[in-house]
């Protein structure tokens, strides 16, 4: 069974989507199916647009997304955090609702954006020195 789908966003161009729902605290993307460890230095080497897509771990330790997982658009009000390797729900998540983290507890290194969340908590840029 798919739990998540990714298709057009109205955050930013594609999301995942929720095709069940999820309770507070339940595992909803395990990143070992979805992901890479990735060195400093092999971070560096990476293109612009595939930067985008990593998140410090801890100790050097990136990690590289790959569909779904980095899709998972930022939200200054999101209903996922990461914990373990994994997005974890933070609370009830419905079938049909789109997944979001917040990048700026995901340490997305170098990040600056414009944030597109709509959340009345909205920080409206968000912006991580690298």
């Amino acid at each position: 069974m798919v739990d998540v789908v990714v298709k057009e966003s109205k955050i930013h161009r594609k999301g995942v989507f929720a095709t069940r729902d999820f309770k507070k605290g339940e595992l909803v993307i395990d990143w070992s199916t979805c992901s890479t460890q990735l060195t400093r230095e092999q971070v560096e080497k990476l293109s612009d647009t595939e930067r985008k897509y990593v998140s410090l771990l801890k100790d050097d330790k990136y990690v590289l997304f790959k569909s779904p997982a980095r899709y998972v658009n930022h939200s200054c009000d999101s209903n996922t955090k990461a914990k373990g390797g994994c997005d974890i729900a933070v609370r009830d998540i419905k079938e049909g609702e789109e997944v979001t983290a917040d990048y700026v507890l995901e340490k997305v290194p170098g990040l600056h954006l414009k944030c597109n969340c709509g959340s009345k908590n909205c920080r409206g840029i968000i912006k991580i020195d690298p």
